[in-house]
C-alpha cells in the first residue's frame, strides 16, 4: 500500500479507557511519523452496549489529548459529522455495505447460515468445558445448502451467518511487534459474521471497513490477537490485500494485571478531572510499552512523532506507574505560562470553596503570586486547594513541630516585633515582606531557625512550606495581624 493510513476504531460504550488512548496515540504517532493519515471510526454494531454521549466523549478526549486525526467522525457546532472520502465512518450507517460482502461469502461457499438456538449453543459450550475441550461451534449447520437455508429464512426462521473455516489449516501472519505467528484452524471457531438482526459482528465489519478505507496498518490491543487469523482468512476469501498488523501489549497495574476500574482511575476523563495536563499524560502514556532510543523521559508530541517506531514497542505489558506520571506531569506544570496555570487553578479553588468566581476575576495578581508560590510543589492541579488552604480562614495548627515552635520562650518577643513592623505600614508588599525578617532579627537578636520557623508556624500552622515572603504578601496585613493575635491569645 503506497499511503500509510491508520485507524482508531473504538466502540461507544462509555468513557475512553487510558489503554484506548494509548492505542490512539500510537496510531497517531506512526501515521504522522510516516506522512500518513489517521482515521477515527466508530464501531457501534453491538447496539446493546451503546452509551448515549459516548461518541461525543471520545472525540472530546482525543481533542484534549492533542490527537488531531485527519478523517472520520468529528464534532462541529455541537453536532456529530463525518468527513473524508471513505465514509460513512460510523458502522451502523454501513449495514448495506456489509450485507453485500456477506452475500458474496455465502455464494462462494466461504460462509453459511446457522439456525442453532442460544440454548443449544450454551449447552454445547458447557459440555465442551466439562470435557476440557476448546469451546467452539460444532459445525452442525455447515452442511445445510444455501438454497435450503434461504427457504427456511423466507418462512420466518432466524439465522446468523458463520465463517466456514477450513479444517486443520495453518494460518500465518507477521506482526510488527511479535514477529511471525501461526495458528491452526482446529483451535478456532466458525465465527459469526452477521447476526440475525442484520448487524455484522466486529470480525466482519472490521475487515470490510479496513479494506474499503484503505487501512495500511492495523494497530490494536493484544486481546485481538487470537481473532487475527480469522480476519486473515476473510481477506483471502474476499481476494483482498492484507494490511500490516500490530498488537500492542496491555496497560497493567502495579500487580501486573490489566488496568481496570477496581484499581481506581482508568478513563481519560478521570485523569483530566484530577488535573493532569494533556502533555503530561500523553508523554507518560507513550512510555508505557515503548521506549525511545536515547531513553529520554520528557518528550513533546513533536519529539514522539520524530522518534516513534513499532520496533521499540515491547511485547510485554507496560506497568502504569502513577508516581512516574505525577513526576512527568509536574514537569509540564512548571513549564506552563502563568496565565494558563491560573486558568486551570481557578476551577479547583472555586470547587473547594476557597474563592468565588467573582473573587478570582478581581484578584488576578493575587492568583498569579499564589500559583508562582506553589507551582514547584504541584504534580497535578487537583492538589491546588490542599496546598493553599492554610491561607484562607483562621489559623489551624495541627502539625506537632509547629505546636512546639509556638511554645518557644521567645515567641512573644518575636511576634510582637513583627506586629510593630506591620503597624508601621499600610499594606504588605514584596518590599516589606523581603526586608521585615532582617529588621526583626536586628531588633530582637533572634536569628536562623529560631527566627524563621516560629514565624512560619504562627503565620501558616506549619514549619515548612513555600517562600515566606510570598506567604506574607498573600496573607496581607490584616490576616497576618489576626494570626499573630490568635497565637498570642489576644
Amino acid at each position: 500500500m503506497s499511503e500509510v493510513r491508520l485507524r482508531f476504531a473504538p466502540s461507544p460504550t462509555g468513557f475512553l479507557h487510558i489503554g484506548g488512548l494509548r492505542t490512539a496515540l500510537y496510531n497517531y504517532l506512526f501515521a504522522k511519523a510516516n506522512d500518513g493519515k489517521m482515521i477515527l471510526r466508530i464501531e457501534d454494531t453491538d447496539q446493546t452496549r451503546f452509551v448515549e454521549g459516548a461518541i461525543e466523549g471520545l472525540i472530546s478526549a482525543l481533542k484534549w489529548a492533542g490527537i488531531d486525526y485527519d478523517e472520520g467522525v468529528f464534532m462541529e457546532d455541537g453536532e456529530i459529522v463525518e468527513k473524508g472520502d471513505y465514509g460513512p465512518y460510523i458502522q451502523s450507517n454501513r449495514l448495506d455495505i456489509y450485507q453485500k460482502y456477506v452475500d458474496q461469502l455465502l455464494e462462494a461457499g466461504y460462509a453459511y447460515y446457522c439456525f442453532c438456538s442460544k440454548d443449544r449453543l450454551d449447552h454445547l459450550r458447557e459440555e465442551q468445558k466439562i470435557k476440557g475441550q476448546i469451546p467452539r461451534y460444532d459445525g452442525l449447520c455447515r452442511s445445510i445448502s444455501l438454497e435450503e437455508a434461504r427457504e427456511r429464512i423466507a418462512k420466518g426462521e432466524k439465522a446468523v451467518v458463520r465463517l466456514k473455516l477450513p479444517v486443520d489449516k495453518d494460518i500465518s501472519f507477521h506482526d510488527l511487534v511479535r514477529g511471525d505467528i501461526t495458528i491452526n484452524t482446529n483451535e478456532m471457531d466458525d465465527q459469526v459474521l452477521m447476526k440475525s438482526d442484520g448487524f455484522p459482528t466486529y470480525h466482519m465489519a472490521v475487515v470490510v471497513d479496513d479494506h474499503l478505507m484503505k487501512i495500511s496498518h492495523i494497530v490494536r490491543g493484544e486481546e485481538w490477537l487470537p481473532s487475527t487469523p480469522k480476519h486473515i482468512y476473510l481477506y483471502d476469501c474476499l481476494g483482498w490485500e492484507k494490511p500490516e498488523y500490530v498488537h500492542l501489549p496491555g496497560v497493567l497495574n502495579a500487580d501486573h494485571k490489566k488496568l481496570s476500574k477496581r484499581q481506581g482511575d482508568v478513563s481519560v476523563e478521570d485523569f483530566k478531572n484530577r488535573g493532569y495536563l494533556p502533555e503530561g499524560l500523553v508523554n507518560y502514556l507513550a512510555l508505557v510499552g515503548w521506549s525511545p532510543e536515547g531513553n529520554e523521559e520528557i518528550l513533546s508530541m513533536e519529539d514522539l512523532i520524530q522518534q516513534f517506531s513499532f520496533d521499540r514497542v515491547s511485547k510485554a505489558g507496560g506497568v502504569f506507574d502513577k508516581n512516574k506520571l505525577d513526576w512527568v506531569n509536574a514537569h509540564y506544570i512548571k513549564k506552563l505560562p502563568m496565565d494558563e496555570l491560573v486558568d486551570l487553578a481557578i476551577p479547583e479553588l472555586v470547587k473547594a470553596g476557597l474563592m468565588t468566581e467573582e473573587d478570582c476575576k478581581e484578584k488576578r495578581d493575587f492568583l498569579d503570586l499564589l500559583m508562582e508560590t506553589i507551582r514547584d510543589s504541584l504534580s497535578r492541579m487537583e492538589e491546588v486547594p490542599e496546598k493553599v488552604d492554610f491561607l484562607f480562614g483562621d489559623l489551624e495548627v495541627t502539625e506537632e513541630d509547629a505546636k512546639d515552635q509556638l511554645k518557644e520562650d521567645h515567641i512573644g518577643d518575636l511576634l510582637k516585633a513583627l506586629e510593630e513592623e506591620l503597624d508601621a505600614v499600610d499594606e504588605v508588599d514584596q518590599d516589606f515582606a523581603s526586608s521585615v525578617m532582617k529588621k526583626i532579627q536586628k531588633k530582637t537578636g533572634i536569628k536562623g531557625k529560631k527566627l524563621y520557623m516560629p514565624t512560619r508556624a504562627a503565620l501558616t500552622g506549619n514549619v515548612h512550606g513555600p517562600e515566606l515572603s510570598n506567604i506574607m504578601v498573600l496573607l496581607g496585613k490584616e490576616k497576618m495581624l489576626d494570626r499573630i493575635h490568635q497565637v498570642l491569645g489576644e
